[in-house]
């Protein structure tokens, strides 16, 4: 009997509560292998602060001509 066959086996034979455990524990480790890995959340976080800066954001306008700049920059001054 392989080994997925005796695991399923001796779960079955535990109590509802006990098997209902095991189901949240198996579900646990599962959102952790597919969850992004929380060291890289935990940089990014940190990162979120770091373009901050005490100007107020650009107006429409200013965003306006700073695309308007990059797109010059990107098509004409090849």
């Amino acid at each position: 009997m392989s080994e997925l066959q005796e695991l399923r086996k001796k779960a079955l034979n535990l109590s509802v509560s006990n098997r209902l455990s095991l189901l949240k524990d198996i579900t646990d480790s599962l959102n952790e292998e597919f969850r992004p890995r929380r060291d890289l959340k935990a940089a990014i976080e940190g990162l979120r602060g770091i373009a901050k800066t005490d100007s107020p954001p650009p107006n429409d306008a200013e965003v306006e001509a700073m695309l308007e700049e990059r797109l010059v920059e990107k098509y004409l001054k090849s």
